[in-house]
């Protein structure tokens, strides 16, 4: 593990609070995050710490309960976006040939097309729920993995250690977890969390469009969507949500830069 770096401990702290609000939703959360207690976008009051949105629905209930959503759906996107992508990019720098260009080739066919465009395309015909929204969002995002999985593959398959497993007749399958795979966990981790970034972000954007995650489900992106109208009239109500992704983003940014300086470091970790 690299040294600790000055921006990684308030990192550390931001994350674990995301995690904690997420985790405890239902306890911290002083309303239900349907529950209309007052008029459309009423000012902060002691029943409500950051006042209503454009239904009078308590907006810190929505806030916590959105936490927990928006940070569900994105770990599990990203959790299959690296499930895929990591398996197949592993598969392909360690084999070469051609099975690693036509896995590559067809990578880059769909990594040609405009994300944001196929994603729309797809959501528009499929059914819109939670579980169809993590497959698409896990399946693009696994395309970016391949590339950096398949590139590490790569690097550390031309290594001795990983020539002595091949002489001693170990399967691809062992070579990959007991050999690449430890060599190359620190930079993954750090790119788990650039990928989460940019997932949790293509999520509200999605939920802002109208094809995320769909009312009355509190999100993130969705909160933003529905109070928009506020900003015209001096209400913040939208900008609350904006805020907490930009937290989030930052300290995990800071946490995959703290780890992604190690990351060098972490070859060599199995040489048997």
């Amino acid at each position: 593990m690299p040294p600790m770096k000055p921006g990684a401990l308030p990192g550390l702290l931001g994350l674990s609070l995301f995690v904690i609000v997420a985790v405890f939703a239902p306890w911290l959360a002083p309303h239900t995050p349907d529950q209309i207690i007052g008029q459309a976008w009423q000012e902060p009051g002691p029943r409500m710490l950051l006042g209503t949105d454009n239904l009078g629905r308590d907006l810190l209930s929505r806030l916590i309960w959105g936490t927990r959503v928006s940070l569900g759906v994105a770990v599990i996107a990203t959790v299959l976006a690296f499930a895929v992508g990591g398996s197949l990019g592993f598969i392909a720098g360690l084999r070469g040939g051609w099975l690693d260009q036509i896995i590559s080739r067809l990578n880059d066919v769909v990594m040609a097309i405009p994300t944001l465009i196929l994603a729309l395309i797809v959501l528009a015909v499929l059914p819109k729920s939670i579980w169809v929204l993590i497959m698409v969002l896990g399946l693009l995002e696994s395309t970016r993995v391949l590339r950096v999985a398949r590139a590490l593959a790569a690097d550390i398959g031309v290594m001795e250690f990983v020539d002595v497993a091949r002489l001693r007749g170990e399967r691809l399958s062992w070579i990959l977890w007991r050999v690449v795979l430890p060599n190359a966990l620190q930079t993954l981790i750090a790119e788990f969390g650039l990928r989460f970034i940019f997932i949790l972000l293509f999520l509200s954007a999605l939920s802002f469009l109208g094809l995320g995650i769909q009312p009355p489900t509190a999100d993130w992106g969705g909160m933003a969507r529905e109070n928009k109208d506020g900003i015209l009239f001096g209400i913040w109500a939208a900008l609350v949500p904006g805020g907490a992704i930009a937290l989030l983003a930052l300290s995990i940014n800071a946490v995959a830069d703290w780890l992604m300086a190690g990351s060098r470091r972490s070859w060599g970790v199995r040489h048997d």
